[in-house]
C-alpha cells in the first residue's frame, strides 16, 4: 500500500492556485505521503470524489481540481475557450506549484481520463501510476469533420454572446434533481440526492448548474483516435482502466485506444455504469489503493 499517513478529515481544505493565468480551485484531503490528483469528467466537479477521495488520503495527499469551466473553478476568459490543450496547461502548471520535485498519480474519470492521458503522455517522466476510469474520449471523427464543426462552434459562440443568460431564470433545486436524474437514469436516486448540492449554485429565486454555459456549445476540433493513442503511447507508468460494465461508455474502437497503453491491467464493475466514482465508490477505491502502490 502507500506508505502510511497519520489520520485524514473527511472535509477537504480548499485551496487557491493560480496556474496558467487563471485561479483555480483545488480541493485538498490529507496532507502527507505521495501526491494524487482526482480530475472529474464533463460536467462534474472535484467535490463529487467525496466517497473516494478521504479513503486515499489515508495514506496519500490527495488534490481534486474543478478543472476550468466547471464547479467553483476558473472560466475561461472572454474570447478564449475550452480545449483539452488548455487542461493539460493548467494541469501542467497545478503540478509544478503543488508537486515541484516528486512524481504523481493520476485518477482521471470521463473526460479527465482524457486529460490524465494526455498529461501522462505529454510529461511520462512526472506520472508514476494512471488509473483511467471510464475516459477512453468521445467517438472518432474523420478529418472532413473539421470545417463543419469550426463552423458550428463559431455560430455557437456567438448565439450564446447573443442570449441574455439571465433570462433564462434560475431552476428550483427540485428542477436541478429532475435535470440530473434524466441524465443519469440508472443512478440510484440517494445517490444523485448527494451529488446534486456539489453541482449546482445558489442565486437568487433558485439554482444554477455550476459550469460555463460555453459547455454547451461545439468544440470545434474533433476528436481523433490516432492522436489519443500516440499519447498513450509514450506513457511509460503502470495504466489502470476500469469499466463500468455494459452500462459504461464503450467507443466502436475502444480495444485500439486501450491497446496504445503499454502496460495496462483492466477491471470491470459490472452494473457500475459510467459514473463508477458515484455508483461503487467502495469497490473502486479499493482498486486504486491496490494500484496507486508505489
Amino acid at each position: 500500500m502507500f506508505p502510511m499517513a497519520e489520520g485524514t478529515s473527511q472535509n477537504p481544505h480548499e485551496l487557491r492556485i493560480v496556474a496558467n493565468g487563471l485561479e483555480h480551485r483545488v480541493l485538498r484531503w490529507g496532507d502527507r505521503g505521495p501526491t494524487v490528483f482526482l480530475l472529474h469528467g464533463f460536467a462534474d466537479a472535484a467535490a463529487t470524489w467525496d466517497e473516494v477521495a478521504p479513503a486515499l488520503a489515508r495514506n496519500a495527499r490527495v488534490l481534486a481540481p474543478d478543472l476550468r469551466g466547471f464547479g467553483h473553478g476558473a472560466r475561461a476568459p472572454r474570447g478564449s475557450y475550452y480545449h483539452f490543450a488548455d487542461y493539460i496547461a493548467d494541469l501542467a502548471d497545478l503540478v509544478a506549484a503543488l508537486s515541484p520535485d516528486e512524481p504523481i498519480s493520476l485518477v482521471g474519470h470521463s473526460m479527465g481520463g482524457v486529460v490524465a492521458t494526455l498529461f501522462a503522455g505529454t510529461f511520462p517522466e512526472r506520472v508514476v501510476r494512471l488509473a483511467n476510469l471510464e475516459g477512453l474520449g468521445p467517438p472518432d471523427h474523420d478529418s472532413d469533420a473539421g470545417p463543419v464543426r469550426m463552423r458550428t462552434w463559431i455560430d455557437g459562440v456567438r448565439a450564446l454572446a447573443n442570449r441574455d443568460e439571465s433570462a433564462r431564470g434560475p431552476m428550483s433545486l427540485a428542477d436541478a434533481r429532475r435535470r440530473l436524474g434524466t441524465s443519469h437514469p440508472r443512478i440510484a436516486a440517494d445517490v444523485l440526492d448527494r451529488k446534486l448540492p456539489y453541482l449546482v449554485t445558489d442565486v437568487v429565486g433558485g439554482v444554477r448548474w455550476l459550469f460555463d454555459p460555453l459547455h454547451r456549445t461545439t468544440a470545434p476540433v474533433p476528436f481523433f483516435t490516432s492522436s489519443f493513442v500516440a499519447f498513450a503511447r509514450r506513457i511509460t507508468c503502470p495504466v489502470l482502466f476500469v469499466s463500468g460494465g455494459e452500462e459504461g461508455w464503450h467507443p466502436a474502437d475502444e480495444e485500439a485506444r486501450l491497446a496504445g497503453f503499454s502496460s495496462l491491467s483492466r477491471v470491470t464493475l459490472e452494473g457500475a455504469g459510467h459514473m463508477v466514482h458515484w455508483t461503487r465508490p467502495a469497490e473502486l477505491t479499493r482498486l486504486l489503493e491496490d494500484h496507486l502502490t508505489v
